[in-house]
């Protein structure tokens, strides 16, 4: 089995990751660092951020930099990534860990304000990110999208968060294929995570950090864009196992 704790060198890398104060985006912000990474993470407020660096510890050294910025129109996302090119010079990586969750009425009771927010609001803001970043990125790197479970499993109940879902499957279909081997592309399925949100009994669930881990691993690989399933550590494992094979 692969190495589960490790993550390979990436020193001088610029890695931007929005929703890195989330739970599975903390395992990103913290793999990464470990990389020795430059890493960017927008947060709402200054006050937000020095929460996050407190939550981080001793992993938030100097490479951490977070920015206050509102990133979920398109002209907020153009702004954060010009905030960035100023500031480190370029872009190499995305680890996209937005998301949200809604819940509670049948699709016939939704009504417009559930619609914009858990629909509309967190598909814009990975519209809006993408297009911002993508066109400065280098080769070097890769764009990540994060999706959960509900991507491919419908929950009653829940079914905007699934339909926002499957369409960030589609946007990395077709990312990739208008990419045509530019630059790479990879959508990472996840199943239940364990977070500092949600903690788990099982031990062979995927955690966060392990979610970061295969986050570093696919950038500094040389593998094409790709899906990468991860519904338990079994499957991590054999991520993390080709990864390496191909760096």
């Amino acid at each position: 089995m692969s190495d589960l704790t490790s993550v390979p060198p990436l020193p001088g890398r610029r890695v931007l990751i929005p929703g890195g104060t989330g739970g599975v985006g903390e395992g990103a912000v913290r793999a990464f660092l470990a990389a020795g990474a430059d890493v960017i993470v927008p947060t709402r407020s200054q006050r937000r951020a020095d929460e996050f660096r407190g939550l981080l510890g001793a992993a938030a050294t100097k490479h951490l930099h977070l920015f206050e910025h509102d990133y979920t129109s398109f002209a907020g996302a153009a702004a954060l990534v010009a905030t960035m090119l100023e500031r480190l010079g370029g872009i190499d990586d995305v680890v996209a860990t937005i998301g949200g969750w809604w819940s509670g009425k049948p699709l016939w009771e939704i009504d417009e304000t559930d619609w914009q927010s858990a629909f509309v609001n967190l598909a814009t803001t990975h519209m809006a990110v993408l297009r911002a970043s993508l066109p400065h990125m280098t080769d070097v790197g890769a764009y990540s999208i994060i999706v959960g479970e509900s991507a491919y499993v419908p929950i009653p109940g829940s079914g905007l968060v699934s339909m926002e879902q499957t369409a960030l499957q589609m946007m990395h279909q077709v990312l990739v294929a208008e990419l045509q081997g530019a630059k790479r592309a990879f959508l990472l399925e996840l199943g239940p995570v364990a977070t500092r949100f949600v903690a788990s009994p099982d031990p062979a669930q995927v955690t966060s950090e392990l979610v970061g881990r295969v986050a570093v691993a696919a950038s500094a690989s040389a593998e094409p864009g790709r899906v990468v399933t991860l519904l338990d550590q079994t499957q991590a494992a054999a991520a993390l196992a080709s990864f390496s094979a191909a760096r």
